[in-house]
Order: structure tokens, then sequence, then C-alpha cells
């Protein structure tokens, strides 16, 4: 197949948020409750988003649920709204609400038959195992942010990730939707990637900050890049 040789690759690492479960729908169902529709569209509530969580992330580390909590209060302090303390907590624990796009899980059950499987995701501990266990928990190694102490782009997430899978970055190749997030530095640090292309047909970047990346293969959902990989 142009691009990887799937017949070398022994690892495949993915992306969670925005690559396997739905983020964009996730964050805009809470804050939704709080912005009215005639205020702002979707589209520009995630892009707001977005650069208020990219920013809250490159400080010193703190937990996930602060992070979103803070970025949504954000988001609606440019709109005049202020939050309740309890709208805040409630909007920092919405990720266990977050639906898995409906081909995640069966896409990696595929793959897990060929594949070793690992996430390196920006979220808590606690939180991304509401995700994991809708995506049937297919994950050999997880690497979270708070076991990192940072968040990605930082390359710290990847070099976490590379010590305890123990293989060759040649052996192993990067999933995921985010260019900003994954791609950048996944190729920066040597690993072939994949552009799971969640937001096809739609323009801008959505919940994540724009990066000029690119990726080896490209496809449009996690179904038809199991297909390929399994072929390949």
């Amino acid at each position: 197949m142009v691009g990887i040789d799937f017949g070398s690759v022994a690892v495949l690492t993915f992306d969670c948020y925005g690559t396997l479960i739905d983020w964009e729908a996730g964050i805009l169902r809470a804050v939704r409750r709080l912005v009215p529709d005639d205020v702002a569209t979707d589209e520009q509530l995630l892009t707001d988003y977005a650069a208020r969580e990219a920013a809250a992330e490159t400080g010193p580390w703190q937990p996930y649920r602060e992070i979103l909590t803070a970025s949504m209060s954000a988001v609606c302090a440019a709109h005049r709204i202020r939050p309740t303390e309890q709208q805040g907590i409630d909007f920092g624990g919405s990720v266990a609400d977050w639906p898995a796009f409906a081909d995640s899980a069966q896409a990696l059950a595929r793959l897990r038959e060929r594949f070793d499987l690992g996430v390196i995701t920006n979220c808590d501990d606690d939180l991304f195992a509401f995700s994991d266990r809708k995506l049937g928990e297919p994950f050999e190694w997880v690497v979270t942010a708070q076991q990192a102490r940072s968040y990605k782009p930082n390359a710290h997430n990847f070099d976490v990730a590379f010590e305890r899978i123990g293989r060759p970055r040649e052996e192993i190749v990067h999933v995921a939707q985010s260019l900003y997030h994954d791609h950048v530095p996944a190729q920066a640090l040597g690993l072939k990637t994949v552009w799971i292309n969640r937001r096809h047909g739609r323009a801008g970047a959505g919940a994540t900050p724009a990066a000029g990346a690119r990726p080896d293969l490209t496809y449009l959902d996690m179904a038809s890049f199991a297909e390929a990989a399994l072929d390949g």
C-alpha cells in the first residue's frame, strides 16, 4: 500500500477524542445547555473552544476536568454567560457521556486481531475509563495526560508510550484525527501517521486548532482504515 507497509507494522497507537469518540458532539451537547443557538453557530463555538482548551493545556499540568471547566467557562464568558459552579463541574465530567463513533469499537476489535493497540489520550484516567468501555477495552497500553503530566502536542506523551511499548518506532503507526495534537508531534518523532478525517466535508478544524501536517495516509472513518490496514 502506498504510504505505509502494514506488513511491517506491529503496533497501532490511537488518539481517542475526535478519532474514536465523537468529542465535538459531546462538547456541543454540553455547551448548548448554556449557550443558546441564536448566540453563536456550532462551528463558532467549536473554534472558540479549541483555542481556549489548547491554551489551557500549554500551561502547568492540571486535571482534564479542570481544563474542560476552564475552557467552557471562557467560551461562555465571551458571550456574557456566567455558568454556576455546578454547571462547571458537570461540564468537567461530561466526557463520560461523549458518544463513540458508530464504527470505532468494531474497527478496533478487527485491528486487534492482527496488531497490538495503544492509546495516547489527553484525558484523566477515570474519565477515559468510560470511553474505554464504550470502545470494548481494546488497548494493551493506555497513556493518559494524567499519567504523563502533560498534554499533546507535547512530545513527552509519546515518549511515555514509546517506553512502555518497547518496540522500534518503525514498527509503530499513529492514528488520529487532530493534525495539531497528534500528527505534527508524531511525525516529528519519526512515526508514520494515518489521518482519520472525521470532519471531511466541513470547513475549518473544529474543536482542534488548525495545523499544517501531511499524514502518510488518510481515511474518512475507522471502518475504511481497518479494512485497508488488514489488507495491507
